[in-house]
């Protein structure tokens, strides 16, 4: 049983409701099985996701809970992120096909971080939560599932469903309570003529 959090960020111009409500998560009810549908709609977005001259230079690996696979990918995740992730009904790995034909793809690794987001977005929308790790052991991802050296993994994605905060440990308590926040756009943008 998962408890309403309302984790809507505050933000400074209006955006629409399904990326304001979306946050990461490191909560997740470690009994749900994954909802096949979403997560389908969620890779099919994925799918349509922009890339450089449609060369679609990604790839995923999805793996689900009690799975091999999912084994493995628990296995490679760095320190504090290997103590939650695993209570997520599936992980996912965005690779990037950063060389084909011995040619570098220099904007695989931008147009896999478009896969992940629009994966997100479709994700949150139909009600799954997740949380995208950068802390992960990527020689290790790429010897368990025998990626060649064209394919880079990016990002680890935690997928399921949200789990009840009061069952959680302190120091998550803390993390999935504490404020939103992000530096002002002003901060961000270097020229706006």
């Amino acid at each position: 049983m998962s408890t309403v959090i309302d984790r809507t960020a505050e933000t400074d111009a209006p955006i629409i409701d399904i990326l304001a409500e979306r946050w990461s998560t490191r909560i997740f009810d470690r009994d749900a099985v994954i909802d096949e549908a979403a997560l389908a709609s969620a890779l099919e977005a994925a799918r349509w996701a922009p890339t450089a001259a449609n060369t679609q230079a990604w790839r995923v690996i999805v793996a689900r809970r009690g799975s091999d696979s999912h084994a493995a990918v628990l296995a490679a995740l760095a320190g504090f992120n290997s103590a939650w992730a695993g209570d997520a009904s599936a992980l996912v790995v965005f690779v990037a096909e950063t060389t084909r034909d011995g040619q570098p793809m220099p904007w695989a690794q931008y147009d896999t971080g478009q896969v992940a987001a629009h994966f997100t977005v479709q994700a949150h929308a139909d009600g799954l939560s997740t949380h995208q790790m950068g802390g992960f052991d990527r020689a290790a991802i790429s010897a368990a599932f025998g990626l060649s050296d064209d394919f880079t993994p990016i990002t680890v994605m935690a997928v399921g469903e949200l789990g009840d905060i009061r069952a959680a440990g302190p120091e998550l308590q803390a993390r999935e309570t504490a404020p939103r926040v992000r530096r002002p756009v002003a901060e961000s943008v270097v020229v706006n003529d």
